[in-house]
């Protein structure tokens, strides 16, 4: 066996002793677990406004404000950060994760200023999410306009 390839083996070899064994099938159950609490709650949420206002687009618009506001404040407090690592991927249900993704580097770079901090650096991560869904949206507009 050449030098090289001996070497290649020995990498492999510590490579396999020394990295952390995945646990795919608790991770998974965890974010199914914790994401389903997220959303259990959403729907929570979401009854309750109902009962006391009537009207589902009320209490749909309410319900997002509440979660958005739950996640901004608890990414502020640093108890989102703790709860993504229990929850994997649990935690970035649609509208809780966006929220983290808007806010945290906001918080993180708020010391820089209000334009060059929180201005630019709000956008880093949630950005490119925001211009693939305007841009999608526009050529789906554009098919429906055109097909019909």
């Amino acid at each position: 066996m050449e030098s090289s390839e001996k070497a290649k083996k020995q990498y492999q070899d510590m490579v396999e002793i020394y990295s952390p064994k995945s646990k795919i099938a608790t991770d998974c159950l965890r974010a199914f677990l914790c994401g389903g609490a997220v959303c259990a709650f959403g729907q929570f949420l979401s009854n309750t406004y109902l009962s006391y206002t009537g009207s589902k687009e009320t209490a749909g618009a309410l319900t997002a404000v509440t979660l958005i506001f739950l996640t901004v404040l608890f990414t502020g407090l640093g108890v989102f950060d703790k709860f993504g690592k229990l929850a994997g991927a649990g935690s970035f249900v649609p509208i809780t994760g966006f929220a983290n993704a808007m806010s945290s580097p906001a918080i993180e770079f708020k010391r820089e200023g209000l334009v060059m901090g929180i201005g630019a650096k709000m956008f880093t991560v949630a950005g490119p999410v925001i211009v693939y869904g305007c841009l999608a949206s526009m050529v789906v507009g554009l098919f429906y306009y055109f097909l019909k």
